[in-house]
This record gives structure tokens, C-alpha cells and sequence, in this order.
């Protein structure tokens, strides 16, 4: 086990998934566990979900680290105290700093109101979660995660910021946000070894990318890229695993396109 321990690319690091119940993040957070890293699966309601993919992880072969290789944290990105209790949990559970932060949690409104129709209230909602919970996560890595090489910060925001499409305005103002606020990050944790970036995907078939289409509308947009298809969250994942990595330390305040070239 020793030796397959020290194969893998994360072996020994600590990493929290934000929104990892699901979709994404919980392709993410599996992905990470396979090369070693030990994860905290996070979630904000669907605690079931969540259990699932930690027990999928903890079924996965030992890479040599003693104890659980994930655990479950329940707690609200967009709320200070859950973020802080987020990182206690980590630290406590593993024994270890955080190495790793991967910012998945997000909404969409499945209504895609103009802007002219967005409600105040689904406003501040998308920018709680998608922006004030961006902030959070990267406020409390930015003094917490392991200084020195290694910390990572991923933050998950989208290819619409580039797409532009009606009826996203106020979720493409949202991610926008978040590009722009990582390259200054970057740049502010100069000497730490930590680097920042954004991962954007285009449309990945999850539960929230479906929710209030229909199906000749999800037919339409597989038909805007290239491939002639809708991405999936194998598409992903490659990438936010090398970044995590020592071979992604000289990218860093980036925006990087995951989409097949959709945009």
C-alpha cells in the first residue's frame, strides 16, 4: 500500500468540495479521493446524497492514510460561521491543514427570467450562494489552506460569463464576479505557494442543468457545440484534478474554459 500511496498525485492532502452532494462537485470530489486525496464532502440539504458519495469514497482502496479517507459537513457557503466551521471540521477530522479548497456549490434559477423579470429576492439569492459564497470559501483558504506549496484554490464558475445568453443575467453577473475576484486573489497570495483559478464549464448534463428545460431546448444546445452534444462531468473533473496537482502550480489566476467549444 505504501508504494500505491506514494503513486498518487495527492496523496496526503486534505480536500473540501464545496456542493459535492451532487452534479459536479460530487464527480469532483470522487475524483480527487481516486488520486489520494482525503475529502470533505460538503452539502447544504441533501444530507443523503451526500452520505453516498462519502461511503463510495471510503470503499475506494487505501492509499495508506489512516482513518476515513471522506467525510460529510453540512454547511451554507453563503454564511461565515458554516465556512469557518467547514475548515474546523476538516482540520479535526484529518488531523491536517486543508490543502485543497474546490468552490462547486451554486443555483441557477430553473426559471431564466429576463432581467427585466428577475425578482429581487432570486437576485440576492443567486449572489449569496454564487458570489458571497465564492468569497467565503476564498477568504477562509486564503488563511487557512497549507502555505508553502501545495494550497489550491478552485472555484467553479461558468462559460456563460463568455455565452452571454438571455435569460442568465443575473447568474452570468454572478460568476462574473467570481473571474474577475480570483485574479486579484492570485495575485494577493503572492509567496504563500497557493495558487487561485476558475474552472468555467459550458452546459454539463446534472440535475440543475436540466431543471426548467425542455427537452428541444437541451436538444438545441447540444447542438450548438461542435461535438454535437451536451458536456458531462467526466469532461470536467481531468482538469480540476490536474490544477489540484504539483504539475497545475504555474497556472494560476486563470479563467479556464471547460465547454468543447461551445463558446
Amino acid at each position: 500500500m505504501a508504494a500505491q500511496s506514494q503513486s498518487l498525485p495527492l496523496a496526503g492532502r486534505v480536500a473540501i468540495v464545496t456542493g459535492s452532494s451532487r452534479g459536479i462537485g460530487r464527480a469532483i470530489a470522487i475524483h480527487l479521493a481516486e488520486l489520494g486525496a482525503r475529502i470533505v464532502v460538503n452539502y447544504t440539504t441533501k444530507s443523503a446524497d451526500a452520505e453516498i458519495v462519502a461511503a463510495e469514497i471510503n470503499g475506494l482502496p487505501s492509499p495508506g492514510n489512516d482513518g476515513p479517507r471522506a467525510i460529510v459537513v453540512q454547511a451554507n457557503v453563503s454564511e461565515a460561521s458554516q465556512v469557518k466551521s467547514l475548515f474546523d471540521a476538516a482540520e479535526s477530522a484529518f488531523e491536517s491543514p486543508v490543502h485543497i479548497l474546490v468552490n462547486s456549490a451554486g443555483v441557477l434559477d430553473p426559471k431564466y427570467p429576463s432581467i427585466a423579470n428577475t425578482s429581487v429576492e432570486d437576485f440576492d439569492r443567486t449572489f449569496s450562494v454564487n458570489t458571497k459564497g465564492a468569497f467565503l470559501c476564498s477568504k477562509e483558504a486564503a488563511n487557512r489552506l497549507k502555505k508553502g506549496g501545495g494550497g489550491r484554490i478552485i472555484l467553479l464558475t461558468s462559460s456563460m460569463t463568455r455565452g452571454l445568453k438571455p435569460g442568465f443575467g443575473a447568474y452570468a453577473a454572478s460568476k462574473a464576479a467570481v473571474e474577475t475576484m480570483v485574479k486579484i486573489l492570485a495575485k494577493e497570495l503572492k509567496g504563500t505557494g497557493i495558487t487561485a483559478n476558475c474552472v468555467a464549464p459550458g452546459p454539463i448534463a446534472t440535475e440543475m442543468f436540466f431543471e426548467g428545460k425542455s427537452s428541444e431546448l437541451v436538444e438545441k444546445i447540444a447542438a450548438e457545440n461542435p461535438f454535437g452534444r451536451v458536456g458531462e462531468v467526466k469532461d470536467v473533473v481531468p482538469l480540476v484534478g490536474f490544477l489540484a496537482g504539483d504539475g497545475g502550480e504555474w497556472i494560476n489566476g486563470q479563467i479556464i474554459p471547460v465547454n468543447g467549444g461551445y463558446v
